[in-house]
């Protein structure tokens, strides 16, 4: 694909407040979630520095749950799908050979719905700050179970549900949009044995969202209705509790597959590059992300274990939950034999993406064992789930978008980075999440619940111990901003596009190639 030489873009601010080209939204996109993901990562900071005595005496109960609900709504609707649409919007086009995304005003529009939204869902810390005390950061935990999110008298309530709904909308529009654009602008050569395994995990990615966030839209619409007008979806006399866990965790699994297969894509892409060989079983990589597709819409009940199911239904969903494990395990037996007797580099984007890799193993099995029943009665509500959750979210998926950060950040800025930094970045990260999400999975089998400000004094040692873990993840990202801002300011251009050296792999692909174009 070439570039446009008879098209001259406009300057400053104008250019990035009415640009449709794909590249430049995939760059909003990713300051966007960047931004948002460090904003999030303060407010997990606040937290487990509260949790750094068996009391609430550093921020208090309430400024602790108001905490809780910003970083989970943060982290997972304005983080880290923004950051995969923000790579999937530069490189998809790139990797199919498509002019642009098939609807780019759609796309457009799409991204400045984003800001929106976040401006929507911190109105409650931001209208604190300004001494606005009428309204207040919403305390009800980022899953907004009822009756406490029907009868908490909060404004900021309802903005925050619009603006969920928002970022929800969003969404839709850019999986409708990568859809078509992987299905019909596809390049004439690029036909469906030829596509690249990100281009196929963003596909099922946004198939997924197509059928899981109407969902999520029409409960965000209920329960504004029972708050604003009175109806009865979700309350005691519509016999509604039970209903709302059902239509939200019906959404809510598919959007962890949603989070989690733009990561695996990644790792499947980037993980060959450095080590001589192409992908190991492509078609079964393949296969397996198209089931997981499949499958995540089967599992939602285990949620919802502990709230008197029929055992029959129970049984299914742990079946069901448990078979969803064999495509993740798929595409880590064959990540593993990509790397099995490979010629290694080892380079930031390697390390970030093995690291992911060891994560994912920790994570992946302590879900197969809160699939089990009799293990999910034991430790649902404990740190065990957030343990687990965090493997996940953060140990694999941050990991990976680190990765795919430093494998095309001289494709993204035409610049080097600081390899030091980003080694130093890798390594605190890692055993900062160790520390901390270890440590949570021993708390989760001692019986600790989650979810509270305070805690028996027993357990402050470990506690205290998490979050010191948390403060050398912190300080890593510190490292990567720095990295960041010093190497777009000072760093070396960029004069060969082949910097991690590809060609003689025969894996210099269409991106990199369009990257080469550029530099002449």
């Amino acid at each position: 694909m070439e570039e446009n030489s008879s098209y001259s873009k406009p300057n400053g601010l104008q250019r990035w407040m009415t640009t449709v080209d794909h590249k430049d939204i995939g760059y909003l996109y990713l300051v966007f979630g960047g931004f948002v993901g460090l904003w999030g990562a303060t407010d997990a900071i606040m937290v487990r520095t509260e949790l750094l005595t068996p009391t609430a005496g550093i921020w208090g109960v309430e400024t602790y749950n108001a905490l809780f609900t910003t970083h989970g709504l943060s982290m997972l609707f304005l983080f880290a799908t923004p950051v995969a649409f923000g790579l999937s919007n530069h490189l998809v086009p790139l990797l199919v050979g498509a002019d642009d995304m098939a609807f780019p005003r759609v796309n457009a529009v799409a991204f400045w719905l984003l800001p929106m939204a976040l401006l929507l869902m911190r109105s409650g810390i931001l209208a604190n700050t300004l001494g606005i005390v009428a309204i207040r950061p919403p305390m009800t935990g980022w899953t907004f179970y009822p009756p406490l999110s029907i009868r908490e008298l909060n404004l900021t309530i309802d903005l925050v549900l619009l603006g969920l709904h928002l970022s929800g909308v969003s969404t839709i529009l850019s999986a409708i949009n990568f859809i078509v654009t992987i299905m019909i602008q596809r390049d004439e050569d690029v036909g469906w044995e030829r596509l690249d395994i990100f281009s196929w995990t963003i596909l099922t990615t946004s198939g997924i969202v197509v059928f899981a966030f109407p969902i999520l839209g029409a409960v965000l619409l209920m329960i504004l209705l029972d708050r604003n007008v009175g109806t009865t979806f979700f309350t005691v006399e519509g016999g509604g509790y039970i209903l709302y866990q059902h239509l939200f965790w019906f959404f809510g699994h598919p959007e962890v597959y949603i989070l989690t297969l733009p990561a695996m894509g990644l790792i499947s892409l980037i993980l060959p590059k450095f080590t001589g060989r192409t992908l190991f079983g492509f078609k079964f990589v393949v296969y397996s992300t198209l089931a997981i597709g499949v499958l995540s819409f089967g599992v939602w009940g285990h949620h919802m274990f502990t709230t008197g199911v029929d055992p029959r239904i129970r049984s299914s969903f742990m079946a069901v939950t448990l078979a969803i494990a064999l495509p993740s395990a798929v595409k880590v037996f064959n990540w593993i034999a990509t790397l099995w007797d490979g010629r290694v580099q080892v380079t930031p984007p390697l390390l970030f993406c093995t690291g992911a890799i060891f994560n994912f193993n920790l994570g992946g099995i302590t879900g197969v064992f809160l699939a089990a029943l009799p293990v999910n009665l034991r430790y649902h509500g404990t740190y065990y789930v957030v343990g687990h959750f965090h493997f996940i979210l953060v140990g694999m998926i941050v990991f990976a978008l680190f990765g795919a950060c430093y494998y095309w950040f001289p494709l993204l800025t035409g610049q080097h980075y600081d390899r030091n930094l980003a080694m130093a970045h890798f390594w605190l990260t890692m055993i900062g999440a160790l520390v901390t999400f270890g440590i949570l999975l021993l708390l989760g089998m001692q019986g600790l619940p989650r979810r509270s400000a305070t805690y028996p004094l027993q357990f402050a040692p470990l506690q205290q111990l998490a979050t010191v873990g948390a403060y050398v993840m912190g300080f890593g990202q510190i490292l990567w901003l720095l990295n960041m801002v010093k190497s777009l300011r000072t760093g070396e251009r960029i004069t060969d596009a082949d910097v991690w050296n590809l060609k003689q792999n025969g894996m210099f692909t269409r991106e990199w190639q369009w990257f080469e174009r550029r530099l002449r």
